[in-house]
């Protein structure tokens, strides 16, 4: 009798594990691919096509750089990456893997979150929207004395995503005032011209509601920390520190593919570029225990 129960029991289970299989094998991840058998698996698995998010190059950044901010190239070459970090008015350049850095000091303290290289000049995004530019030359003088500042020239709130692409800035919010982030996410387009001097020239918005809907929630605030457009497939990547998510949307800003990545991976992501060939670079601020770090994601066709 005692066998015949044990038999039984082993029946069942079989067919639970069968039935528990063949169900998870249905599922769909958020960019519409069969997920595979482990839920989580599928979402840690998931990157934008031509990338892989779970095997980055790491470039650790020294002391000076424990919380990094915002990355940008100028032109997209990547022999030459620019950074700032949140705390100090000054802008540092080096190459990929360098122990020892480069920077020029602009401004006074302050919570600087991202920077932006166009028309040969540089661009530092401060939280409470003011922008600061200043000639890329005398950046890499080590001497910065033509420097043109815009006080809140954004409307009230906090940012820290800045991007440079066509002859234009744009900047996210990341919580503004009177906005409904579980709805829509604003951004500001400005021209930069060759004196440095900045105006706005336009708008956009972000289907938040989109992206929680492709996560399978009902609901999402969302806080973007960085965007930049891809130059190869026109795509503009959002990247979220606080809901670790990367979004893709197309060039009218319309939301096309959400990717939820990993905490330990990204342990803070605060900014993120690319370079002319479609590598993807994204920054990490540090902690007590770790150093910033830039990872990067070697585009392959």
């Amino acid at each position: 009798m005692k066998a015949i129960k044990t038999a039984i029991i082993f029946s069942l289970l079989c067919i639970g594990i069968v039935g528990t299989s063949c169900s998870q094998g249905n599922k769909k991840n958020v960019d519409g691919k069969k997920a595979s058998h482990s839920k989580k698996a599928a979402v840690s698995s998931a990157s934008p096509a031509g990338y892989d998010l779970n095997n980055p190059v790491k470039y650790d950044m020294p002391a000076e750089l424990l919380e990094i901010s915002g990355i940008a190239f100028n032109n997209g070459d990547a022999s030459t990456i620019y950074a700032e970090q949140d705390e100090e008015g000054k802008i540092f350049y080096f190459s990929p893997g360098d122990s020892k850095i480069k920077h020029a000091k602009f401004g006074k303290a302050g919570d600087y979150e991202d920077v932006a290289i166009l028309n040969n000049q540089a661009v530092m995004l401060r939280s409470d929207g003011s922008f600061y530019s200043f000639p890329l030359t005398e950046v890499k003088a080590g001497q910065i004395n033509s420097i043109k500042e815009f006080k809140k020239i954004l409307p009230a709130g906090e940012y820290e995503g800045l991007h440079a692409d066509g002859g234009k800035l744009y900047a996210l919010c990341k919580q503004c005032a009177g906005k409904d982030h579980n709805k829509e996410c604003n951004g500001y387009i400005f021209n930069l011209a060759a004196d440095g001097n900045i105006t706005q020239s336009g708008t956009f918005t972000i289907d938040v509601q989109k992206i929680a809907a492709l996560i399978g929630k009902g609901k999402l605030r969302f806080h973007p920390s960085a965007l930049a457009k891809n130059p190869l497939t026109k795509q503009w990547y959002v990247l979220s520190s606080v809901n670790k998510l990367i979004v893709v949307l197309d060039e009218q800003w319309n939301v096309l593919q959400v990717y939820p990545i990993s905490g330990k991976t990204f342990l803070q992501p605060e900014g993120m570029a690319f370079d002319k060939h479609g590598n993807l670079y994204i920054s990490n601020e540090g902690d007590k225990v770790t150093n910033g770090n830039i990872l990067l994601f070697k585009y392959k066709r």
